[in-house]
């Protein structure tokens, strides 16, 4: 079981997440979708495609583009199409 927290939350949790890149991507119902704002940041990846960015925000506080996902990725990456992954202080265990 995979787990996602950031100030003091638990924002994801499944044992069906998909390990990339030492970063494990969460089925879209496995996270707290009232702790996910939109963002207009996108950046590239050259095997993956264009990831699509959410702020984490719990109890108030924001987390900048901390949560990421990839709509329609390149072929190679499919399997992590929707997926959720998140960095920049977000503790993930499993």
């Amino acid at each position: 079981m995979a787990t996602a927290r950031w100030n003091g939350k638990v924002i994801a949790e499944s044992a069906d997440t998909v390990l990339v890149e030492g970063n494990h991507y969460f089925p879209p119902e496995s996270v707290d979708a009232d702790c996910l704002r939109p963002s207009d940041t996108t950046t590239q990846c050259p095997w993956k495609g264009t990831a699509n960015y959410h702020t984490v925000h719990v109890d108030g506080r924001d987390n900048p583009d901390a949560a990421w996902y990839y709509a329609d990725p390149k072929p190679e990456a499919a399997h992590i199409a929707g997926r959720i992954a998140f960095w920049r202080g977000v503790e993930v265990t499993g």
